[in-house]
């Protein structure tokens, strides 16, 4: 779009919209990881903080304390992370006079998650900073396996590191996922943590949510009339939401193992997509109010009986076959997977939503490993209109208007509709409109960590999983692995790798009408 100088009223009106320039009000803090010799550290974390400070978006001052087992010097653990960043840093080559300036502020605590001591060792470190900022304001985040969070949550408590109050400055304690391994000790876990750390402090972490294109389905559904008043069960017909994965599970089959698709993907990603596209409008932008309108969406989709499970939902696990080219083993026959494994790589489910708005509207829902690419998109497919027309002339060329929302990559929107073909004859062909936030703004994508951290300094909770929203999601997850029980997996249920999934995620569709339409790059509906 272009805007005239000569124009000033618009002018004005994108101002309006440009006031929140990503700037926080952030307090100076100092952030903790614990796992700090761990990957998701070296990948994500510490590079995300770089790129924060590399564009002005930290705080002043701040420290960055990794804590972890082995025994370093603050320029040992420097030196690694300054090799870690030569490889995962999204600008390359690094600045090196920026890097100095950013590693003055990294320092490194040895001690075992459970050793007290260790905790007072990080106590009088916070403490020798100078500044009482620096020893009251604190992000913990607990980069370690979920069976350390309460162990780590306790040891805080009991060194004064973290006050439920709120009368010394503020702690926030941000949790990786996976949130319990299902309901009960879902629950198990929060009533741990909240026995040391306000529900407040707590900010549940799915780095899905610090997409970019994720975050744009509220802007895109709330700011556009023109789409928010198609958006129901009147102009929808059905909606697929797809997070296909070209990769296997490679070395994580030990982890795949004990979680399969449906916990690793479903439970969190494609449900917080799912509660994104279909929630009620906020009553405001605040961090609780968008979450409250989550909660009830999550709330609102039909749980299925143990018998409706093999009805509504397919599982599916890869053979070998080709993916982009390249042979990739059968899952049975990775590294840690068991020969007669029936975990699931794949999952295809149809979803209802038992409120006004979206009564009789199936979501179908699919993730899996060693797909023919690697997308994420949401497709809404419009109700198709009556057929006296066109139907005799143009048949099936005569498709239903259709929007796909491509979350990654080549991230757009897409508008598909009917046009004339040019010619004398009357002939009807599906055409798209096409966004592409490449060509519209040409700007980087920041990486989801860098949003999700400077959210979680800023103590704001609205990309973050409340309590209640991950007890509804497991709720939803828990009825299915209990109508999977003690079932090995069917005929119907392999697929080869590098094919868009088993047969009877097909069949899924097809008894009601609808075919999966497989995404594509660049995108199309």
């Amino acid at each position: 779009m272009r805007v005239s100088e000569n124009d000033p009223a618009l002018l004005d009106e994108l101002l309006v919209c440009r006031l929140d320039s990503g700037r926080r009000n952030l307090e100076p803090c100092s952030i903790i990881i614990f796992g700090a010799s761990g990957d998701l550290t070296a990948r994500k974390l510490v590079p995300a903080l770089y790129h924060l400070f590399l564009g002005r978006q930290m705080p002043m001052p701040f420290r960055i304390i990794g804590f972890a087992r082995r025994a370093k010097t603050d320029e040992a653990w420097r030196e690694e992370l300054h090799e870690a960043l030569t490889r995962f840093s999204r600008t390359r080559p690094i600045d090196e006079e920026v890097w100095r300036q950013f590693a003055a502020n990294v320092h490194y605590c040895q001690g075992e998650f459970h050793e007290l001591a260790a905790y007072t060792r990080l106590k009088h470190l916070l403490r020798g900073f100078g500044d009482p900022s620096l020893a009251n304001n604190l992000l913990c985040y607990l980069a370690t396996s979920p069976s350390q969070f309460g162990v780590v949550a306790e040891r805080l408590s009991a060194a004064a590191l973290i006050d439920k109050s709120g009368e010394r400055g503020w702690q926030r304690l941000v949790i990786e996922k996976p949130f319990g391994a299902d309901l009960a000790s879902a629950r198990q876990l929060n009533t741990e943590l909240t026995r040391y750390a306000h529900e407040t402090q707590l900010f549940r972490i799915d780095h899905y949510l610090g997409k970019e294109t994720v975050q744009n389905l509220l802007m895109f559904r709330f700011s556009n009339s023109i789409f928010e008043r198609l958006w129901n069960r009147d102009a929808i017909e059905h909606v697929q939401i797809t997070v296909s994965e070209q990769h296997g599970v490679g070395s994580r089959g030990g982890y795949y193992e004990e979680s399969g698709a449906l916990r690793d993907m479903v439970q969190n990603h494609l449900l917080q997509v799912l509660a994104l596209m279909a929630m009620e409008a906020p009553v405001s932008l605040e961090a609780e109010a968008i979450r409250d309108e989550k909660v009830k969406l999550l709330k609102a989709i039909r749980v299925w009986a143990p018998e409706q499970v093999l009805q509504q939902v397919v599982r599916g696990q890869y053979t070998a076959g080709t993916v982009a080219g390249k042979p990739r083993p059968a899952y049975r026959t990775e590294e840690k997977v068991a020969p007669e494994s029936s975990v699931e790589t794949y999952v295809a489910l149809r979803v209802l939503i038992d409120n006004w708005r979206w009564s009789g509207v199936p979501f179908y829902l699919r993730t899996g490993k060693s797909l023919p690419a690697a997308a994420s998109e949401v497709r809404v497919q419009f109700r198709p209109t009556p057929h006296v027309l066109f139907a005799a002339q143009c048949g099936p060329r005569l498709d239903a208007n259709a929007l796909t929302l491509r979350l990654q990559p080549d991230e757009g929107i897409t508008l598909r509709f009917n046009g004339k073909v040019p010619g004398t004859s009357l002939q009807l062909r599906p055409v798209r409109m096409h966004f592409s936030y490449d060509a519209e703004f040409g700007a980087y994508t920041p990486e989801a960590y860098e949003r999700l951290l400077l959210e979680a300094m800023s103590g704001d909770a609205t990309l973050f999983i409340r309590r209640d929203e991950v007890e509804a999601a497991w709720t939803f997850v828990d009825a299915i692995r209990e109508g999977w029980k003690g079932r090995t997996l069917e005929n119907a249920s392999f697929y080869e790798a590098g094919t868009w999934g088993p047969a009877a995620a097909d069949a899924l569709l097809a008894r009601y009408g609808h075919t999966w339409r497989n995404p594509q790059a660049p995108a199309t509906p």
